[in-house]
């Protein structure tokens, strides 16, 4: 897997680069300080209970609804009681995914179950890369720590399949630069070192450049971030979401002529009105 594990996972990826761009205020011309040490925020939130999600869910859904949901869950019975529960996983993903407008937790939790049961390395990096690409745009930290912790799981249990899978060692260092809900810098310089290690050993992946320029914007390392992110357009002149990081960092390092570039670049890219004129807006309150 290369460009195509970095790019967002979602169909709507270009609401969701918005919403993790645009959704933040950023300061026009301070550049963010590093996340201070000992920020306890992350380790006070709640932890997340699947369970108690899944629960609520269901209970939001229409009596048949329910009712179907229940003979899924109790069709596990004697014999073969792994392909029976596969089968039952898949039954409740494809509901999750198909029927239900907000169902996409509980979509993406059997999802990891199947992939689990199966146990094949390339089922487990799709449903980690599904955990990691969409806990980057959360605020919520329990959430985020919980999508990152299943995703590390996902990643820890596919290297043990293949422990020399590159991307897969990525997609685990990602997970801990951005699970950290308070921003841990301990967590996230763990997180760097793992995709450096690939990095120095192979300067052509670009997956690992892209998520050491996350990174680096992350730890206020902006110029390398720069750096990496530019190297990867170069290579990638369609990646969007580097293209806005580059956009976001100048922004917050002062640079105003060159984010302008940068969000100039975007609109070649995104054909969505609505977040032209978002991007439009940027742009002219940094002329």
């Amino acid at each position: 897997m290369k460009r195509q594990q970095y790019l967002l996972a979602t169909s709507g990826a270009v609401l969701l680069v918005i919403v993790y761009f645009f959704g933040q205020t950023i300061p026009a011309k301070k550049a963010a300080s590093p996340p201070a040490q000992g920020n306890t925020a992350a380790s006070s939130a709640k932890p997340i209970d699947i369970q108690d999600i899944l629960s609520a869910s269901k209970s939001k859904l229409k009596p048949g609804q329910q009712a179907y949901i229940d003979r899924i869950e109790n069709s596990v019975v004697r014999g073969d009681v792994k392909e029976q529960q596969k089968k039952a996983y898949r039954q409740l993903a494809v509901f999750w995914k198909d029927s239900v407008q907000n169902g996409f937790l509980p979509f993406i939790y059997y999802n990891a179950e199947i992939a689990k049961l199966d146990n094949s390395e390339k089922n487990l990096n799709f449903a980690a890369q599904l955990f990691l690409e969409n806990l980057r745009g959360l605020d919520n930290s329990s959430l985020k720590t919980w999508m990152a912790d299943q995703a590390k799981d996902l990643f820890q249990r596919s290297l043990k399949i293949d422990a020399n899978n590159d991307s897969t060692k990525i997609g685990l260092g990602a997970c801990f630069m951005f699970g950290s809900g308070a921003g841990n810098p301990q967590e996230v310089m763990q997180g760097i070192q793992q995709i450096l290690e690939v990095a120095q050993r192979d300067s052509t992946n670009m997956y690992a450049q892209f998520m050491l320029g996350l990174g680096g914007a992350i730890s206020g390392q902006f110029d390398k971030a720069i750096e990496r992110l530019t190297k990867v357009v170069s290579h990638e002149p369609g990646n969007l979401e580097a293209i806005m990081k580059l956009a976001e960092i100048n922004e917050q390092k002062g640079n105003n002529e060159q984010a302008v570039k940068w969000y100039g670049q975007s609109k070649k890219i995104i054909k969505d009105p609505e977040v032209l004129k978002e991007i439009d807006a940027r742009i002219k309150s940094l002329q």
